[in-house]
């Protein structure tokens, strides 16, 4: 029977590749664990990986870096919005103080009943950290991030549609919702597949703003990968997708570290069903240790490596 584990990771298309890297690292104290390129047509764009301590699937934050190519995006409705992340309850002052010392304008507000924090990536991206108990996910203490305060992984995706029930639908009948729907005002909540953690959705009703970019472009989320565990489990939910009448969807692209599939939600956000494959993972070209320190190509690009450095911004980790 075909399922969804839990989440594996978030892409966004950002700005500029030095301050997403600061932002990320030196802010947010988050783990470096891969450079590398887009994969899909023939800009040299960066794609930047970013984890907990372990580079656990549900923990990991990517980024394609457009700036530089002058792609800008805009945020609006049928689009992901929100990164949302996990991090201890005790740790919300914490990352207020933090994120204020490091000039990031950071808000408390108050949803479902707890404390949460919002924030912006450089770009203009909006991050929300989200208290969590019992998050076994250990936290990468970087940049004086105590390990008591790290950040968990991905908590889950904000999405704004202007449709709720078509989203909702989409989730109850096709894309494995565990069937408990939470509602505050006009944000509806629910939680996919097995997990215990990390596999919140939190749709937004958004009839205000127009239609978001779907297209890469700088300040905009691009899509939210969900962890469906085995090859073999990928094809079955991919064909379950398809035998619902979503055939908005991909066939299977190789991404070195893992194996995607694509569908485009009823609520306008890409969803990735992505798979860590025996050949794949972030250690099949580096060892654990060495992780994000060599600039890394599939081999098709290999013969262009000098061609490709030198069109992109240098970065410093």
């Amino acid at each position: 029977m075909a399922y969804v584990e839990g989440s594996h990771h978030v892409t966004l298309s950002v700005g500029g590749a030095q301050e997403d890297v600061d932002f990320h690292v030196k802010v947010l104290g988050l783990r470096f664990i891969k450079r590398t390129v887009l994969f899909d047509g023939s800009l040299p764009i960066y794609h930047l990986y970013y984890s907990n301590a372990n580079g656990d699937p549900s923990s990991v934050v990517t980024t394609f870096p457009w700036a530089q190519a002058g792609f800008y995006g805009k945020r609006g409705t049928n689009q992901a919005r929100e990164v949302l992340l996990s991090i201890p309850h005790d740790s919300m002052d914490y990352w207020y103080r933090r994120l204020t010392e490091h000039d990031v304008e950071v808000t408390n507000f108050e949803r479902f009943g707890q404390r949460r924090l919002a924030f912006r990536h450089p770009s203009g991206i909006e991050y929300v950290f989200v208290g969590n108990s019992g998050d076994e996910r250990v936290g990468h203490p970087g940049y004086g991030v105590p390990p008591e305060c790290a950040i968990h992984g991905i908590h889950g995706v904000g999405v704004h549609v202007a449709t709720p029930d078509r989203m909702v639908e989409f989730a109850d009948e096709s894309f494995f919702s565990q069937g408990r729907l939470t509602e505050e005002g006009d944000v509806a909540a629910l939680q996919i597949g097995n997990a215990k953690y990390g596999n919140h959705l939190e749709l937004t009703v958004n009839r205000k703003d127009d239609q978001g970019t779907w297209s890469y472009g700088a300040g905009t989320y691009h899509h939210f990968a969900w962890n469906v565990d085995t090859l073999g489990n990928q094809a079955e939910v991919k064909f379950d997708i398809e035998g619902r009448g979503y055939t908005d969807i991909s066939e299977l692209k190789d991404r070195k570290y893992f194996m995607s599939v694509y569908v485009r939600t009823p609520g306008g956000a890409l969803f990735e069903l992505a798979v860590t494959h025996e050949n794949g993972g972030w250690t099949c070209d580096e060892s654990p240790q060495e992780l994000g320190k060599r600039f890394q190509l599939p081999e098709q690009f290999e013969n262009r490596r000098e061609e490709i450095l030198s069109r992109l911004e240098p970065i410093e980790i």
